[in-house]
């Protein structure tokens, strides 16, 4: 209770003060969580590539809390000022933000992606790097034994869950016949949300003699809301 008082105390303290843009990139960068918290969310815009790796720097392998609200200030800034973010260094953040452990911070990692697609070398760096981590996830799985903990395989599973919702988006720029040997593999795990997840890239494929045993594999799959994806 003393802690949580001290952290209220603290937040009242940084909202009546009227902080410098130049102060809260600062915060950014050095300061604590409540400060660096602060600053993500009342950061208005960034005006060069440095101040934008600042805050990309945030949003993995940091507090929770901060890459939250890193993500959330992140996905609203690259619709307005997507080219100052195209800093290769970003790219791979970009992919370890779309497998966060907050499902949140997956969602906003993928918004922000997709308002980079005017970048072709960000997207089939993108799309290569989320198929790799599918490849490494399946192999995982494949090495668990029936003794394993089912927290290890639900890791496994949530990686594949967030990387297949980014390729829905980003599949045209991966490498086909990889990624269609993922799907298959995918298609058969027993998680129905990510048989799901397949059935809606399929779905929204263009439609070809290859991709037919697969859709028809899935339109009759066990679980409605997998079959339900092409009805």
């Amino acid at each position: 209770m003393q802690e949580k008082n001290e952290h209220y105390n603290e937040v009242l303290k940084l909202c009546e003060k009227d902080f410098s843009h130049d102060e809260i990139i600062k915060f950014l960068k050095e300061g604590n969580l409540l400060e660096r918290q602060y600053a993500a969310l009342n950061l208005n815009c960034v005006k060069s590539k440095s101040e934008a790796n600042i805050l990309m720097s945030n949003f993995v392998g940091i507090d929770g809390k901060i890459r939250e609200a890193a993500a959330l200030k992140i996905a609203e800034l690259t619709k307005n000022t997507p080219e100052l973010f195209y800093d290769k260094a970003n790219y791979k953040i970009f992919v370890n933000a779309t497998i966060d452990i907050d499902g949140n911070v997956c969602r906003m990692a993928i918004n922000s992606a997709i308002n980079l697609k005017q970048n072709d070398d960000f997207c089939k760096y993108y799309a290569e790097h989320t198929l790799k981590l599918i490849e490494e996830a399946l192999n995982e799985i494949s090495k668990f034994t029936f003794k394993d903990k089912k927290y290890k395989i639900n890791k496994q599973i949530f990686k594949i869950y967030w990387c297949l919702e980014a390729l829905t988006e980003f599949y045209i720029y991966a490498n086909q016949n990889l990624f269609m040997e993922i799907l298959r593999k995918c298609s058969n795990l027993s998680e129905y949300t990510v048989r799901e997840k397949c059935a809606k890239i399929l779905y929204k494929m263009p439609k070809n003699s290859d991709l037919t045993p697969l859709i028809t594999k899935l339109k009759n799959d066990e679980n409605y809301y997998v079959r339900n994806i092409f009805e």
